[in-house]
């Protein structure tokens, strides 16, 4: 490896934080079921504990994603414990997901949904978690809507979308100066005729008509088949609207598959497109990285430290792309060559530049048998497989 590309890959891996989701750490499973796992964290603090440990094996994971209802039943009053079990555990807050699908009430909707007193409910738990962020400093609100209907002519669209419109400008003028808001959109799933926000174009106009802090978040699984992701992104980095990623892999979709499990290839040509818009423009792309999976059959610590892994090797082989010559070859329309540029940077071992990274920064080369030679996942096994144990007893 020449040491320009070292020089590269290292650059790159100093800037890139993938944030971890709390939720990834819990048992999950389908709608027919939750599939237990002994090791799986059953508390808050269960949570913090195991990000904390894939961040120190890693050194990419410094925040931790927290859904309100799920880590904060208590609201802001809850804030305090966040903040001791950070300061524990070696790793902060990140973004403050709502949560506007899970209760009975919004069955037909949240922020869409016909009942002024439901949309107030909805928009109220939202201004709560703009207020949580607040108190923990964190910068990103970040709502999913799981709105929409199974039935046509069962409810008015474009009166849900002044609703979503009114509701998202009241969230983005209770944002302080700092924060952000990112809209995620998901075409279809629990609503299987129409969704509210089904796509990355009409996340794009909510989030203009709400504020000049409102972006859109893509989530790599909420997308049709063959769709051009990567597409999507340029088009949200020209306009200076992508706030940032929900990272999975999917086959058929939604999957949320453990990252590159699937198709690599197009979550490094994401990569590319974020290098080369920096490339091009001199800008920097102020990107969040979260991951988003549903861990429901590999472990839950063991596929964690091995997306983020093979999230660092995609996001370093993008970073070697020369991007003058390919530049070149586009304005030249040098088909074959242009391609073969990308490839050759695809196809890049870039590992022995990561494993002298980690070195460098006195982290294991090999993170997944650090965790494996480390004792953690027996330990935290021993400690939670009887309130595990009982989660299996209450689910059946």
């Amino acid at each position: 490896m020449t040491e320009k590309l070292e020089v590269l890959i290292h650059r790159a891996l100093d800037n890139f934080n993938i944030e971890l989701p709390s939720w990834g750490f819990a048992n999950t499973g389908t709608r027919f079921g939750k599939f237990i796992q002994l090791a799986a964290a059953v508390t808050v603090e269960d949570k913090f504990s195991d990000a904390g440990q894939v961040h120190a094996l890693t050194g990419a994971c410094p925040t931790v994603a927290l859904h309100v209802q799920w880590d904060l039943p208590n609201g802001l009053k809850d804030v305090a414990q966040v903040e001791r079990l950070a300061e524990k555990y070696g790793v902060q807050p990140g973004s403050i997901n709502p949560n506007v699908f899970q209760d009975q009430e919004y069955k037909y909707g949240s922020v869409g949904n016909p009942d002024p007193a439901i949309r107030k409910r909805a928009l109220d738990h939202i201004l709560d978690c703009v207020a949580i962020a607040q108190a923990l400093e964190c910068r990103d609100v970040s709502p999913w809507f799981a709105d929409g209907s199974n039935y046509p002519g069962t409810q008015s669209i474009r009166n849900r979308i002044g609703w979503f419109e009114e509701a998202l400008k009241t969230v983005h003028a209770g944002l302080s100066p700092k924060q952000r808001l990112l809209i995620e959109y998901k075409p279809f799933e629990p609503a299987f005729y129409h969704t509210d926000v089904a796509d990355w174009g009409m996340a794009f106009l909510l989030a203009r008509n709400a504020g000049p802090q409102a972006y859109v978040l893509v989530d790599t699984g909420h997308h049709y088949q063959a769709q051009n992701i990567e597409q999507i992104v340029a088009w949200l980095l020209h306009h200076g609207m992508i706030g940032g990623f929900h990272f999975n892999d999917r086959r058929y979709a939604d999957d949320d598959l453990t990252l590159g499990s699937i198709d690599p290839y197009q979550i490094f040509r994401i990569f590319h497109e974020i290098h080369n818009y920096a490339w091009e423009t001199g800008a920097f792309a102020d990107v969040a990285y979260m991951v988003d999976q549903s861990h429901n059959l590999k472990g839950k610590m063991e596929a964690m430290i091995q997306t983020v892994c093979t999230a660092q090797e995609l996001y370093a082989k993008a970073a070697i792309v020369d991007h003058a010559r390919l530049a070149s070859l586009q304005q030249s329309c040098s088909l074959v060559e242009a391609e073969e540029t990308l490839r050759c940077a695809f196809w890049y071992d870039v590992r022995p530049a990561i494993r002298e990274w980690r070195r460098s920064h006195g982290l294991p080369e090999d993170p997944m048998q650090a965790f494996r030679d480390s004792g953690y996942l027996e330990r935290i096994t021993a400690e939670r497989k009887e309130r595990n144990a009982v989660s299996v007893t209450t689910y059946a």
